[in-house]
């Protein structure tokens, strides 16, 4: 039964009791009947306690399970971001690292084009100079030829 039942009948119980002429708000209450309700009230305080213990204990299980989702879905956030930010990272050190790469192929192949011109223009020297003394060695030898020719 209900507290707020047996608190009304109590109530009923005091209200319907008769009244001492001459002695104000002095009431004569069946005393049994009064006992019986505040047993009734004794043994249903213990149930009404137990299930508000209950709803207690079941509101913090949900709050213990709500704050503990809670918990995770941050933590899955915060673990997202820093993969997000750890991606980020790699991205900007692989764009650094192949800026660099290209500054360094761009460098070698200046290197490698200069130095395959000063190499052909040392073969063209030789080849010039050995050229020039074939030419000479030729025109020594028509010299020499028209020499014979004129005695």
């Amino acid at each position: 039964m209900d507290v707020l039942v047996l608190i009304d009948r109590l109530e009923e119980l005091v209200e319907e009791s008769r009244s001492f002429p001459g002695f104000g708000n002095t009431a004569m209450i069946d005393r049994d009947a009064a006992f019986e309700i505040i047993d009734q009230m004794r043994q249903t305080i213990p149930e009404e306690l137990k299930q508000a213990r209950w709803i207690v204990k079941e509101r913090q299980a949900m709050l213990d399970e709500a704050r503990s989702e809670s918990d995770r879905i941050i933590r899955m956030a915060q673990e997202e971001a820093e993969k997000i930010t750890s991606e980020e990272e790699v991205l900007k050190r692989a764009e650094r690292r192949s800026q660099e790469i290209l500054e360094e192929t761009r460098r070698r192949e200046r290197e490698i084009r200069l130095g395959a011109e000063d190499y052909a223009d040392e073969v063209l020297a030789n080849l010039e100079e050995n050229l020039t003394r074939l030419l000479e060695a030729v025109q020594r030898g028509r010299s020499k030829l028209q020499g014979v020719q004129e005695e």
